[in-house]
C-alpha cells in the first residue's frame, strides 16, 4: 500500500543562530541535500512524499499542512542546535493525530541515538543513518501493519520500552541512489543561497561527490567513527550525469560539499577534466584540504569553471593544528593559499578559536595569519563540540561545554578549554572580524573586485556587520547555558 510522508526541517529563524547585528552577511540558506536524497528514494519505491522547510516557513504553517493532508508518517530534521525545536514540532504533531508515526533522523540523532528516544516522550524512531534505504524500508512495514522489528538502522519504542536494532551498513555503490529530487523545490530553488560573497552565480545547486572522511580531526562526527570505510565515491560518470541535470533545471552554479574535493587528486583531476571538455556553462565552489592540492589541480579547478575554493586553515599555530589533529601545516596554508590565488581562484578560509590548549596569545597569533595570508573571505569561529565527535565524548579531558543546545552553532562557544575563558573566546572572535575586515587593502580591494548586484549587497551586508563589530563591544556574547 503506497503511504504518504512528509520531511520536515522544524522552523527556525537566523537569529536564533547569527547576531541579529550581523546575520545579514552571515546568513545562509543550504538546499538540504541528504533529505532531497530521501525524498527521491521515497518517491522512487512509489509512495507520495511532501517536503517542508521551515527555513522558510513558521510552525504554525508547517503544522497546518500536516492538519490538512495527515500524512502516514513525518521524518524531522535535527542539528544539535535544532534538537529543542524538533521536540516542539513532534509534541505538535501528535497533538493533531496520534497516529502519525514521527521519527527524526540528522546529525543530532544519527550521534545521541536512543537518548532522542528517551528525551522526546513524542517520537517513535530515530533513523541513524543511511535514511535512503532506512526509511523505505519502515514505510513498507507500517504499510503492512507491522513492527520496527530487524529494519536496520533504526531505533523504536514498542510497549513502553526502547529497543534498538543492528546498524544499517554504509551504502557502497552510491552510483545506485536517485539524484537529489532538486525538482521539488519548484520556483523556491532560487530561496536557497550561500552566505554573501561565496556564490557567483543564481540558483547554486548543492551537490556531493563522495561520503565519508578518512581524517581523525578531533572536533569532527562522521557516523564511521573508526573511519574503516573511509571515503565512498560516485563515479565520474554519475557526477556528470547530475551536473547536466542541474543545468538542465535552470541551476548555474553548484557548491560541492565534499569534505574535501580532492582527497583523490586523480579523480579529482579527472572531474575537473572532463567539466572542461564537455564545455558545461556553470560556475562551482569546493572545498580542500591544503595538503591535498597544487598548482596543476588548482588550475585545472580553475580552467573547468571553478571561481572559489575554501581550505579550513582553523589556525595560526602549529600546536593548536596539531591538538585539533587537523595533520596539515602553516607552510602547507601559506602554500595553497597563494598558489589558488595566484590560478585565479577566490579562498575562503575558516579559522577556530576554543582549540584545546589554546591561550589567548595563540588566538591573536592566529588573528596576525589570517591577515598574512589573506584570504578573500576568513571566518572566525568558536569550536564546537558536536555530538558523537571525539572532543564530545570526552569533554572533560579537553575543557567544559555549554548546556544549552543553542550554543551548538559555531557561534555560541559551546566549548571552553582549560586554557581560555569563554570571555576570551566572544572577544577574540569580535577582535578578528573587525581586524581582518577593517584592512584598508582589504577594503579597497572589495571595491574594485564589485561587478554585479549581489556583490554590492553583500559589501552592503558587510559592512553593516562591521559597522556593529566596532560599536557593539560584546556582539557574540551569549550567557545563557554556561557551565
Amino acid at each position: 500500500m503506497d503511504m504518504k510522508c512528509f520531511l520536515v526541517v522544524p522552523a527556525w529563524l537566523p537569529e536564533d543562530i547569527f547576531s541579529a547585528k550581523t546575520a545579514g552577511s552571515q546568513i545562509n540558506y543550504w538546499q538540504p541535500l541528504g533529505l532531497l536524497y530521501i525524498v527521491a528514494a521515497v518517491r522512487q519505491a512509489g509512495h507520495e512524499v511532501r517536503f517542508l522547510n521551515g527555513a522558510f516557513m513558521r510552525n504554525a504553517e508547517i503544522m497546518k499542512e500536516i492538519e490538512k493532508e495527515r500524512p502516514d508518517i513525518v521524518g524531522l530534521y535535527s542539528t544539535t542546535f535544532g534538537w529543542k525545536k524538533a521536540k516542539e514540532a513532534a509534541s505538535a504533531i501528535k497533538e493533531i493525530d496520534t497516529n502519525i508515526f514521527v521519527c527524526v533522523g540528522g546529525p543530532y540523532p544519527i550521534a545521541m541515538r536512543e537518548k532522542c528516544l528517551e528525551d522526546c516522550e513524542w517520537l517513535d524512531a530515530v533513523v541513524t543513518g543511511e535514511g535512503e534505504y532506512t526509511l523505505v524500508e519502515m514505510m513498507e512495514r507500517l504499510s503492512e501493519g507491522k513492527g520496527m522489528e530487524g529494519v536496520l538502522g533504526v531505533m523504536y519504542r514498542e510497549g513502553g520500552e526502547v529497543r534498538q536494532n543492528p546498524l544499517r551498513p554504509f551504502i557502497e555503490d552510491l552510483d545506485s541512489l536517485p539524484f537529489p529530487a532538486r525538482d521539488l523545490l519548484g520556483e523556491g530553488a532560487i530561496k536557497y543561497v550561500p552566505p554573501p560573497a561565496t556564490y557567483k552565480r543564481k540558483p547554486v545547486a548543492v551537490m556531493i561527490t563522495s561520503r565519508g572522511c578518512n581524517r581523525k580531526c578531533l572536533f569532527c562526527f562522521q557516523i564511521d567513527k573508526t573511519r574503516k570505510s573511509g571515503v565512498r565515491y560516485r563515479s565520474v560518470e554519475n557526477v556528470m550525469e547530475e551536473i547536466e541535470l542541474c543545468l538542465k533545471q535552470g541551476y548555474r552554479e553548484i557548491k560541492f560539499i565534499d569534505d574535501t574535493l580532492a582527497a583523490n587528486y586523480d579523480r579529482a583531476m579527472q572531474i575537473a577534466k572532463e567539466i572542461k571538455a564537455r564545455k558545461l556553462d556553470f560556475t562551482w565552489f569546493a572545498s580542500a584540504c591544503v595538503s591535498q592540492v597544487d598548482k596543476p589541480l588548482l588550475q585545472a579547478f580553475k580552467e573547468a569553471g571553478c571561481w572559489s575554493i575554501l581550505f579550513g586553515a582553523e589556525s595560526g599555530v602549529q600546536k593548536n593544528l596539531d591538538a585539533i589533529r587537523k595533520g596539515i601545516t602553516l607552510e602547507q596554508t601559506r602554500k595553497a593559499v597563494k598558489t589558488a590565488k595566484e590560478v585565479g581562484l577566490k579562498v575562503l578560509t575558516p579559522f577556530l578559536f576554543g582549540i584545546p590548549g589554546q591561550t589567548y596569545e595563540d588566538g591573536l597569533k592566529t588573528i596576525e595569519f589570517a591577515c598574512e595570508i589573506d584570504p578573500d573571505v576568513a571566518n572566525f569561529h568558536a569550536l564546537t563540540p558536536f555530538p558523537g565527535s571525539e572532543l564530545y565524548d570526552n569533554i572533560e579531558k579537553y575543557g567544559t561545554m555549554s548546556t544549552d543546545s543553542n550554543d551548538f552553532t559555531y557561534q555560541g562557544a559551546a566549548f571552553v578549554p582549560y586554557t581560555m575563558t569563554r570571555e576570551e573566546i566572544w572577544k577574540l572572535r569580535q577582535l578578528a572580524f573587525k581586524k581582518f575586515y577593517s584592512r584598508p587593502k582589504y577594503i579597497w580591494g572589495r571595491i574594485l573586485r564589485m561587478r554585479t548586484r549581489d556583490d554590492l549587497k553583500a559589501a552592503l551586508q558587510g559592512a553593516k556587520s562591521l559597522f556593529w563589530l566596532w560599536v557593539k563591544g560584546d556582539i557574540f556574547r551569549k550567557d545563557k547555558g554556561v557551565t
